[in-house]
This record gives C-alpha cells, sequence and structure tokens, in this order.
C-alpha cells in the first residue's frame, strides 16, 4: 500500500517511478503485477478526441461606458455566445454555429467554424471579432460594442467542459442502404464502415474503471495545461454492465472538467467540422493514476484486446433507442483496421488519435519526473456502481396531459 502523500514526496525528490499506461502493460506482462506494483509509483494516461460537451467561460472586462452584455446578444467572429449571466461573462460553447450557417439545411451541411474553433483561435492568441448589444440600465448605460479581444487582455478564460473523457462508448455502424452523417462520422451504407473514438489501452477512465482514485479535485493535463476534476460528467452511469475485468461493457463514467484557458495549447484544444452533424471541440486530457496498491496496477495495466465495445446500428437502433447492440469488439481488433459485424469483415476508422494521447501521457510523465506536476487528494469520490445512480432518459409527457407534479 502506498498514499498520495507518499507518492508525492518522492516527486518532490526525484525518486518517482512513472510510467505511461503503455509501458506499465509491458512491465505486468515481464515482471508481473505484483513486482510491478511495488516498484511503480504512477501511471499516465491520454486521450485525444472530438468532446462536444466543452466551453469556455470569458470575461471581457468593462468598457467606458459600461455595457450589461446579460440578457443582451455577443457574437465572437459570428459565433454566439450565451449572455444569461452578469454583464461582462459570457460562455462560449463548442458546438455553437454561426446565425447565417444553414446547418443541415442543404444536406450533408459542412459546419466549417464554430465554437470550437473561436475556442482554438482564442488559445492560439488570434484576435477575436466582438460585437454586442445590450438594452441599457441606469448603471449600464451603453447599449453596442464592437471590438477586438485578445485571450491575453481578457480577466479570465476559464476551459469548463460538463462531459469529458467517456468511459467506453460505442462503435458505430451503418446497416441502412444510404449514408449516413453522425457524431462519429461518415458512416457508409450496409456495414461499409465502423468508427470508434477512444485510446483503448490509454484511455483514462479505462486505467482506472471504478474511478478509485479520481474524484472531485483531482489534478490533470488539459488542453496542454493543467486542469482539475470538478464534478461528475453529465450523463455519468456508474451503473453499467461491467466485464469480468472491471471495465464497462458501454458508456459508463464521465468527467467535468476546469482550467484555465491562458495556460493551454491549441494543438491540444482544436475546432472540428463534423459533415451533417455539427462543430465540434477535440479535447486533450491525460490523468496520473497513482499506483496505491495492486489491484489499482492491475486494472491500469488492462491491454487493447481485454477491454470490449459494443457495436451499434446508428441509422436504426441508435437515434430510435432500441439498445440493442451488434455485438462486442476489443480495442486490439479496432485498431488493426478489421472487424468482424453479423459475419461480414467491415473497416475501421478512429476520430481519436492514438499518436496524440501517447504524446499526452509522455508529456504529464515529463512534468512528474521534473517536479512540476504533483498529485492532488481528491477531495472525495464519485457514486460507484452500487449507489444506485444512473442516466436517465427523458420522460416525455404531452403538454395537454395534467401535470401531477
Amino acid at each position: 500500500m502506498k498514499t498520495i502523500d507518499e507518492i508525492n514526496e518522492k516527486i518532490k525528490t526525484g525518486k518517482a517511478v512513472v510510467v505511461t499506461a503503455e509501458e506499465l502493460i509491458e512491465l505486468c506482462r515481464t515482471k508481473g503485477v505484483k513486482k510491478t506494483a511495488s516498484e511503480v509509483d504512477i501511471v499516465t494516461t491520454g486521450t485525444f478526441g472530438p468532446m462536444c460537451s466543452s466551453g469556455v467561460f470569458l470575461n471581457i472586462g468593462h468598457t467606458r461606458p459600461r455595457i450589461k452584455l446579460g440578457g443582451g446578444r455577443v457574437t465572437l467572429n459570428g459565433v454566439p455566445a450565451y449572455t444569461g449571466l452578469a454583464a461582462a461573462d459570457i460562455y462560449m460553447g463548442a458546438t455553437a454555429l454561426p446565425e447565417e450557417d444553414p446547418r443541415n439545411s442543404f444536406h450533408p451541411g459542412s459546419f466549417p467554424y464554430g465554437g470550437g474553433h473561436v475556442i482554438e483561435e482564442l488559445v492560439a492568441g488570434k484576435d477575436i471579432k466582438l460585437e454586442a448589444t445590450g438594452y441599457g440600465t441606469d448603471c449600464y448605460p451603453r447599449r453596442k460594442l464592437t471590438s477586438w479581444i485578445n485571450l491575453k487582455d481578457i480577466n479570465e478564460a476559464i476551459l469548463f467542459n460538463p462531459r469529458n473523457c467517456y468511459q467506453n462508448y460505442n462503435v458505430a455502424v451503418n446497416l441502412s442502404r444510404k449514408t449516413i452523417y453522425t457524431y462519429l462520422g461518415i458512416l457508409k451504407p450496409e456495414l461499409g464502415n465502423a468508427n470508434y473514438c477512444s485510446a483503448g489501452q490509454l484511455s483514462p477512465l479505462l486505467k482506472d474503471p471504478y474511478l478509485r482514485t479520481i474524484g472531485f479535485g483531482t489534478r490533470i493535463f488539459l488542453g496542454g495545461g493543467t486542469g482539475y476534476v470538478a464534478w461528475w460528467g453529465t450523463q455519468y452511469n456508474p451503473g453499467v454492465k461491467r466485464q469480468a475485468n472491471g471495465v464497462p461493457s458501454g458508456p459508463g463514467a464521465t468527467l467535468a472538467l476546469i482550467g484555465d484557458l491562458k495556460g493551454m495549447k491549441p494543438e491540444f484544444l482544436r475546432g472540428a467540422s463534423l459533415v451533417g452533424y455539427g462543430v465540434s471541440l477535440i479535447v486533450g486530457v491525460g490523468i496520473p493514476i497513482p499506483v496505491l496498491n495492486e489491484e489499482i496496477c492491475r486494472w491500469a495495466a488492462i491491454p487493447d484486446e481485454e477491454i470490449w465495445a459494443p457495436v451499434v446500428d446508428y441509422s436504426q437502433d441508435y437515434p430510435r433507442c432500441t439498445g440493442r447492440v451488434l455485438g462486442q469488439v476489443n480495442y486490439a481488433q479496432l485498431k488493426s483496421g478489421r472487424i468482424e459485424v453479423s459475419g461480414k469483415t467491415v473497416p475501421t476508422g478512429s476520430l481519436s488519435s492514438y499518436r496524440v494521447a501517447l504524446q499526452i501521457a509522455k508529456i504529464l510523465k515529463s512534468w512528474i519526473l521534473k517536479g512540476e506536476f504533483f498529485l492532488s487528494q481528491p477531495v472525495f469520490s464519485f457514486p460507484g456502481p452500487e449507489s444506485g445512480y444512473t442516466f436517465k432518459m427523458l420522460p416525455e409527457r404531452p403538454v395537454n396531459q395534467e401535470n401531477k407534479n
């Protein structure tokens, strides 16, 4: 048994043994879990893929005379921001679109620019055109503002992502006779391809399936800088069915993440255009897992071939919420480029970059070895499978039905 305090002391004295999740798998194969757990202190993980539930809070500061943005209208490079906050605070969501974007009026829409791209350009230090209108008050008399803003000039820029790092996810296929356009990319008809979005054996929440070391306040790599776990993420589902090794058999836990945008880098926060679907933000996340005991080491060493994901039809079953699964495939099979679905060999593609995920894990490892990054003790842990907490579907009630609540 080890403690986070003991591991932090090793980091301080330069004695901590840190490996990536990829390296840990090989160590456990050659040395065994028991010996590896006694020698290794920290395992670093990484993921880099589209995470739509992301965005940034901005405080642009006050003007002379003052203008009340709250309740008004604000656009950044033509993309609308949410203004239902205070006078100088706005929120730019990753999926926000310019009002003039035709969406899918001409299907499939190209979605060339949106909130995710604005966030990437902010991080890159580019000037962003701010256009605002307010309704005017005695203390905030100004009604219009057009200006250029830059990340270095505004007060606060807080990346706050309500749902990141999905713990396992669907492999998407298309059983219909036409091409379909989804958040998991373009799916060719009649099982023409299969798309997935996970780093597999490097993915943070697959390395600690019960979140024994991850909780509120966990310090992480976020977007090229330092961030924290703020809460469990939306659609958090600890009650999902699990494999014998503890890994969820489908979408499970998620994380709400927070960090200072000013300390991040554009190569780890990238705007993405998903044809026929919309705009997203590709987010880089790395979480250090302290090897406190053999059990945690064993989980962190689970390889691609022991991590299974559900194959789901996105032409009918996913949009209609039927719950049908066509089968299970592991990440070694997915990364091989071919899987078997309903007796057919199907080519695979990933929306998540394993190369960048490994780069993130290595960067986080280097920060720790240099004594630039210490582990934080989570305030308390998330609800587990025994809690009964689960993701719920919306109970639809006709508006003409009496509301008995």
